[in-house]
């Protein structure tokens, strides 16, 4: 299975995948995209070797999807349960290669998650959250149509500084709303 938006594509990952992701996301101490995915928490450099011991928590996970475009694996799409009885589900993102920032990859790939999320499982209701210092981030959410529906104020600190954390959701009724338009 898989879901497609022009060039973007998102999908389960791969063994294929596995050496770019671990180059994308622990191959560096401090990777670009760091900066703006929950920097106030460390990033862990992780040799490839072990990485690939654990290459069961990647390879055909539902929660965990790859994002390419044109055939380039550039991020990653995924879930979890904030609290599974309640189907209350939590979703991310990220597009670790700079080169596809700001060119709407992001806010097409969580549309097609969004989607499929929406599709595949009894959701009332998806979300993420995020901070005060990526505005990126905080911008997706508003093309998908998303509610702020929650905003934490200075609970997070980086760099000397006090940022808010974001809490940003849409319901499934609202998604079909918005996408039965076009």
């Amino acid at each position: 299975m898989s879901y497609q938006d022009k060039d973007l594509t998102i999908r389960p990952i791969t063994e294929k995948d596995l050496a770019k992701l671990w180059e994308l996301l622990y191959k560096d101490k401090a990777p670009e995209w760091k900066k703006w995915d929950a920097p106030y928490f460390e990033h862990k450099q992780v040799p490839y070797e072990e990485f690939m011991r654990n290459k069961g928590n990647y390879v055909n996970q539902q929660e965990r999807w790859a994002i390419e475009v044109n055939g380039e694996l550039i991020g990653t799409v995924s879930y979890y349960w904030e609290h599974k009885p309640s189907n209350w589900l939590e979703m991310g993102i990220g597009i670790y290669n700079p080169n596809f920032w700001s060119g709407g990859y992001g806010t097409r790939a969580l549309s097609l998650w969004i989607n499929h999320l929406f599709s595949t499982m009894p959701l009332v209701r998806v979300g993420y959250t995020t901070w005060s210092g990526n505005e990126r981030m905080m911008k997706v959410g508003e093309k998908l149509g998303m509610t702020m529906e929650g905003r934490m104020r200075k609970c997070r600190y980086y760099n000397g500084e006090y940022y808010d954390s974001i809490r940003m959701g849409i319901l499934r009724e609202e998604w079909e709303s918005t996408n039965s338009r076009g």
